[in-house]
């Protein structure tokens, strides 16, 4: 089995727990604070390696406090560090998570939302026939590296047939994530031609279509990609739109969440791995649904 690479970032989540957000100039008493490894990248690779199907966590790791959090909890998890960058700290995301469950985040920027085409040098291309990218990466000052190298690479692996169509031997997996419409419009499109899989929720997907519904978000997105939109509706389970064509709703698994940090990342890592091992995609849904249920509840 070829493998997945995951691009992206693995940062120090600070894990802040309170009763509620609070107001401007407002005093409000932690309930309580830890730190662990995050980033979607991280989660994606996280959720993936229970599966059992191989893949390589693309993530450079930069210094300071937060780089050495990182790097020894990469090395007491088994996970090899795809390359160091010494001139840069690595950051940090704080997470306030209320009593609903619900999360806010502030993300201090570092060394592992930056991309150099050279590191990629490091790690097997020609063995991977999937590849997970984040739109925090690709939103970056170094986000334009990226698009291009992930455009000559499948200019590589691409095919024309008689019609002029052109189909490609890997399969890009897109997590715009909830700063989609910052991301240049110029980047976006030239990504959606390399025919994504795209994986976002509800209110980026209305957001960035400026749709009323689900149904019309994804057929947006779907004309534009020419490939299968995956939003992800929370307590109502996912919707899909499966090659632009076939339109249906897996159902979540009932939960009662305590921490939704995370979940969407490893709804796609499960999905990712599922689809590797030969699943049809809904059941491949189903299975994604499960693990962040599971994970919500952890």
């Amino acid at each position: 089995m070829k493998q997945i690479l995951v691009i992206g970032s693995t940062v120090v989540d600070v894990i802040i727990h309170i009763d509620e957000l609070p107001r401007r100039s407002e005093d409000v008493h932690v309930i309580n604070q830890t730190l662990q490894l995050g980033g979607c990248a991280y989660n994606v690779a996280s959720a993936i390696r229970k599966t059992g199907v191989p893949y390589t966590l693309c993530s450079p790791v930069g210094t300071g406090a937060y780089g050495d959090f990182v790097r020894k909890a990469l090395k007491e998890n088994g996970i090899p560090i795809f390359t160091d960058v010494e001139d840069r700290d690595n950051g940090c995301c704080y997470c306030f998570i209320d009593k609903t469950g619900e999360r806010t985040f502030m993300s201090w920027h570092g060394a592992e939302y930056v991309f150099n085409p050279d590191w990629m040098d490091k790690g097997d291309i020609s063995s991977a026939d999937s590849i997970y990218i984040c739109g925090l990466e690709v939103e970056e000052p170094t986000g334009d590296a990226l698009v291009r190298w992930l455009e000559d690479i499948f200019e590589q692996c691409s095919h024309t047939d008689d019609s002029g169509a052109r189909t490609f031997e890997k399969t890009l997996y897109f997590a715009p994530g909830p700063r989609l419409c910052r991301i240049p419009l110029e980047r976006m499109e030239r990504l959606f031609s390399l025919n994504p899989v795209l994986h976002l929720n509800e209110e980026e997907a209305l957001s960035f279509t400026d749709s009323q519904t689900v149904e019309q978000a994804a057929r947006i997105l779907a004309a534009a990609t020419k490939n299968t939109v995956v939003i992800t509706l929370g307590k109502n389970g996912v919707y899909c739109l499966e090659d632009g064509i076939d339109a249906y709703t897996v159902p979540a698994v009932p939960v009662c969440a305590r921490n939704t940090n995370g979940a969407g990342d490893a709804h796609m890592g499960t999905l990712i791995a599922s689809l590797k091992k030969g699943n049809s995609l809904k059941k491949a849904l189903k299975e994604a649904n499960e693990a962040a249920s599971a994970h919500v509840c952890a």
